[in-house]
């Protein structure tokens, strides 16, 4: 029999409240196991060990988590009993850690992370059910080296990709410029595509040792924003992800600071509030080329990858082949 070794950091999926209810309750109060033992014969499907790492709503997930978290993996994944991992994890800040994990675990086994929208005290949570899935997809031979994945409602998402779309509904996951990676039917898998851009073993993060994270902000660009706030949070951080309109615009006061800014160091990257979008690096608001273009990653996203570029110490030009390649 297979060995999964789940990791538990808290979420939704951990949560309680009214008896029956789906509102009003708080995230990462019970121990996952709980809802491992309402799986009906979890123990046919896999040997399952269990790490309670924190037990936390994902709001209070962080850079410090996350490496937490990732040393985690990587030790666990070094046994040769162990066949796959799979995390819980609430559903907020989910695509982060999982885009996190992506660009930096170290291994091809699968890494599966799983939620719930409804707390597991809720009439027919769905925390259970996912997390039978995403034991399934962890010890399916098709699941390897096909990086970090992301498993809810029976439907499989890249880390890359998938972006919450919802907060009510159980089916809240879509996913930004591809399509999910296939399916499931109880414990079968069916995949129809595999990742395309770099990732664990085959991303050059996966293989560093950071000291420390560098600090990116995320500046939103709004009809009348003042540049003042770029100036402002180029004071504490290395590196801005513009949020802008359309293909990642904004005023031409904005584009002069942004300008003023780059040529001191900061590193800006250009992305758009969007849904369904492509940033390219060449447009009219960034004439002079010193601005990088998100291409389909989201900003939330885009931050994640600027940081580890800037903590790998590259420059602008590795940094604009970076957001091409991850």
């Amino acid at each position: 029999m297979k060995k999964v070794v789940v990791i538990a950091t808290g979420g939704t999926i951990a949560g309680s409240g009214k008896k029956g209810k789906s509102s009003s309750y708080v995230a990462g109060t019970i121990n996952v196991e709980d809802v491992l033992s309402s799986i009906p014969d979890i123990s046919k499907l896999a040997d399952i060990e269990m790490i309670q790492l924190m037990n936390v709503d994902s709001n209070e997930m962080n850079e410090e988590k996350w490496e937490t978290l990732l040393h985690t993996i990587n030790s666990v994944v070094s046994r040769e009993d162990v066949d796959g991992i799979v995390i819980t994890h609430g559903t907020d800040t989910i695509e982060e850690t999982s885009y996190f994990l992506n660009l930096t675990v170290n291994t091809v086994k699968p890494v599966v992370l799983t939620g719930a929208m409804r707390p597991a005290t809720a009439t027919s949570a769905d925390g259970p059910f996912n997390l039978y899935q995403s034991i399934a997809l962890a010890i399916n031979p098709q699941a390897v080296g096909a990086g970090v994945m992301c498993l809810f409602s029976s439907t499989i998402y890249s880390a890359r990709d998938i972006a919450k779309k919802n907060n009510f509904k159980i089916d809240a996951f879509g996913h930004t410029g591809a399509s999910a990676l296939g399916y499931m039917r109880d414990e079968e898998v069916y995949f129809s595509t595999r990742p395309v851009r770099s990732h664990t073993t085959l991303s050059r993060f996966s293989t560093m040792c950071f000291p420390s994270l560098k600090k990116v902000a995320m500046a939103v660009y709004y009809a009348g924003a003042s540049a003042s706030i770029l100036e402002e949070l180029a004071r504490h951080h290395d590196g801005i992800v513009i949020i802008g309109t359309g293909s990642g615009n904004y005023s031409k006061s904005w584009l002069d600071k942004m300008n003023e800014l780059s040529l001191k160091g900061i590193v800006f990257v250009r992305c758009s509030r969007v849904n369904e979008a492509i940033v390219y690096d060449e447009n009219v608001f960034d004439p002079h080329n010193r601005f990088i273009g998100a291409m389909t990653l989201s900003p939330y996203k885009a931050r994640i990858l600027l940081m580890l570029s800037l903590s790998a110490q590259d420059d602008r030009e590795r940094i604009r082949e970076n957001f091409k390649e991850y």
